[in-house]
């Protein structure tokens, strides 16, 4: 089994809209996320998430908590890489609470993402998204099972 961690935010405008990068690595793996990814070797998480919110987003940010670790395992046969597939990967997602403190809303230019927007909450549930974006909403407080 391999093992990913990575940092992301759950980060709302005084709207209480939620920022959203459009993830896409292949035709079919594709949905709106959290802003965050993978961590550089060494990298702290913290620094991490920030790094990514910039890239994905345009945005400068600021970590305001430690929401919660998510635990997600893909089974070998779900890899999107074909190199890959059959070998298990365990995402362990740390999800913090942050805010902008500068920038400006700037599509990623070749990266990950293809697209970012604010997103109501009732907008939120009508699309395509990855799991984790629930995940970061319930740790956040922005969503309860019954809502679900």
């Amino acid at each position: 089994m391999e093992l990913r961690v990575a940092a992301y935010a759950v980060i709302t405008d005084q709207d209480g809209r939620m920022l959203l990068p459009h993830w896409h690595v292949s035709g079919t793996a594709k949905g709106w996320t959290l802003p965050g990814g993978g961590l550089d070797p060494g990298e702290d998480p913290a620094d991490g998430v920030v790094r990514e919110v910039f890239e994905e987003s345009g945005y400068q940010a600021e970590v305001q908590e430690l929401l919660g670790i998510d635990n997600f395992i893909i089974p070998g046969e779900r890899r999107i890489h074909p190199s890959e597939r059959g070998t298990p990967l365990q995402n362990l997602r740390i999800i913090y609470r942050a805010r902008v403190t500068g920038g400006s809303l700037t599509v990623e230019p070749e990266g990950s993402t293809d697209d970012v927007r604010w997103f109501s909450h009732p907008e939120i549930d009508a699309l395509h998204r990855v799991s984790l974006v629930d995940v970061g909403r319930r740790f956040a407080g922005l969503l309860t099972d019954a809502a679900r």
